[in-house]
């Protein structure tokens, strides 16, 4: 069920949201040849913490850390560690979410570590551009898909990337995950009606190729990884649908 949200609770989302994108902005300063995940992850827990929120991935369904680090082949989930460090050409998404007096934001981008190839710079540059297009197309009365589904679809293939399918956005605000699930590709059945007070993400997550497909690391139970190997990248917002069109909570 799709939860219209109140007025006080849209401000209580918007506070964690706000929070969200700024332990984001201050991670990525950094984001740098040497760090480890671990280093990143503790950072953003003291960060979080001292801003008296929560960091809301940790022991969420068992996830053992504050935040998630996935670089290249991984998609998302990637869990922080002390023997993970960043390389000069690597890739990796940041996603960060905070419980702020009960509310939950929700935020992720993807960084180049020192200089990236042209082809690791034009993923991250297309799934941003794809995510702030559809961003920009919503408005209440149109249908979900149209403005997220068939916006970011076409923008991926015509790059010749793919848009991961197991995976996508969610509503957001009162708790973590809530309805509706938000595919990133055309589903050609999507039916749900943008209203006035609806919170969701969007976050594509773009792989550097035409294999959408995803592994899931058995070991930890949380990696998830492209199939065939190829970089992925994701840039996450969480947004309010208003009475003419939308915020972006998450900036």
């Amino acid at each position: 069920m799709i939860i219209i949200k109140n007025q006080t609770q849209i401000e209580g989302i918007r506070q964690s949201s706000k929070l969200a994108a700024v332990t984001l902005k201050y991670l990525s300063r950094f984001v740098k040849p040497g760090i480890s995940t671990e280093k990143l992850n503790e950072l953003g827990h003291k960060f979080i913490i001292d801003h008296d929120a929560i960091p809301a991935p940790l022991n969420y369904s068992g996830f053992p850390k504050s935040i998630c680090t996935s670089i290249n082949n991984v998609v998302c989930h990637g869990i922080p560690s002390p023997n993970e460090i960043l390389k000069e050409g690597d890739i990796i998404n940041l996603d960060v979410t905070t419980i702020l007096n009960g509310y939950y934001g929700d935020v992720s981008a993807s960084f180049p570590v020192g200089k990236i190839t042209k082809k690791a710079q034009d993923l991250i540059e297309t799934t941003k551009y794809a995510l702030n297009q559809s961003i920009k197309c919503l408005k209440p009365g149109k249908l979900l898909n149209n403005c997220v589904g068939k916006v970011i679809e076409p923008i991926a293939n015509k790059k010749g990337y793919s848009i991961v399918r197991e995976l996508g956005g969610h509503g957001v605000g009162l708790s973590f995950h809530e309805d509706p699930f938000i595919f990133h590709f055309d589903t050609n059945q999507e039916k749900v009606i943008l209203k006035e007070g609806m919170i969701f993400t969007i976050e594509p997550m773009i792989n550097a190729s035409t294999n959408y497909r995803v592994t899931l690391d058995r070991h930890d139970g949380w990696t998830i990884r492209t199939l065939d190997g190829s970089l992925s990248a994701q840039f996450e917002h969480t947004v309010l649908i208003t009475k003419t069109g939308y915020e972006i909570l998450t900036i």
